[in-house]
């Protein structure tokens, strides 16, 4: 007994060595880049190296200054929430005429959307280019909204069906009895039930419009559409004696990390509070 008792006991403690481990591995990049974004320029690349250094704030001052730094933060947030919530929106409405509302062919055009994920962005450009140039779109946030939404959408009509279906069928039919319409059975009954994951949907395509390039890059060319992702590629054209200004793209990182950083804790909170609330109302 004491035998299996120390066994199970070495077996845990290597266990959380191994995951101790991970962390610090995963948790490494994050800690330099932080550390780069507060660190001077002459100390950033002292040799040896200094893991544990003053903290300054030049670096986001200097970032500021360099860049219409305002306006490519406020772009970037209307792009990512615009395309976020276009795209879920769609999708739930999309997701629930698949699960509920099945007729011959809907299968193979639920696989079609499935397979247009394969599609890599950049075959894309040229086709989206000339029908963004044709609707006047071009240069515009609204412009980069449509597309990003519209890249967002298959995998999320994809990922709500599933959990459509999960959803009871008879709440509906009982509240059909109770004379509600499509919209208050979609408001009060489906929705609450699909709260998880519609808030695990807001988290993921929010993360993926904030840190898309390709299509800023592509669709926009001055600072009244620019996102905070296009302004990584600028700050990293410049030079300086130590060659690429690494404090200020440590500095713009940061910046970018921050916002996901928050969406992710505070859809892991909706996740939680929600994940039985909608069943039980």
């Amino acid at each position: 007994m004491n035998r299996h008792l120390m066994r199970k006991g070495i077996q845990r403690f290597i266990l959380y060595v191994l995951i101790l481990l991970f962390v610090l591995v995963s948790l490494l990049p994050f800690y330099w880049i932080t550390i780069s974004s507060v660190t001077d320029q002459h100390e950033l690349f002292s040799i040896p190296p200094k893991y544990f250094p003053q903290p300054t704030l030049e670096n986001f001052v200097n970032l500021i200054s360099q860049l219409p730094f305002q306006e490519y933060l406020r772009n970037s947030l209307v792009f990512a929430t615009g395309s976020t919530v276009l795209a879920v929106f769609l999708s739930f409405l999309a997701a629930y005429g698949f699960a509920r509302y099945p007729v011959p062919g809907s299968g193979l055009l639920l696989l079609g959307l499935v397979l247009s994920m394969a599609l890599p962005e950049i075959t894309t450009v040229v086709p989206l280019f000339r029908i963004l140039r044709d609707l006047k779109l071009i240069n515009t946030v609204r412009g980069l909204i449509v597309v990003m939404s519209s890249v967002l959408i298959p995998f999320t009509v994809w990922t709500l069906v599933s959990f459509v279906q999960r959803v009871p069928s008879e709440m509906e039919e009982a509240a059909i009895v109770d004379g509600t319409n499509l919209l208050q059975r979609l408001w009060y009954i489906v929705l609450p039930v699909m709260k998880p994951s519609i808030a695990t949907m807001l988290a993921i395509n929010f993360i993926n419009a904030w840190n898309n390039l390709i299509y800023p890059l592509v669709f926009t060319s001055t600072p009244q559409a620019k996102t905070l992702s296009v302004a990584v590629t600028e700050v990293f054209q410049a030079r300086t004696p130590y060659g690429r200004p690494w404090e200020l793209i440590s500095a713009l990182g940061v910046t970018m990390v921050i916002p996901a950083v928050i969406i992710v804790l505070v859809s892991q909170k909706a996740i939680v509070s929600g994940l039985t609330r909608g069943a039980i109302k």
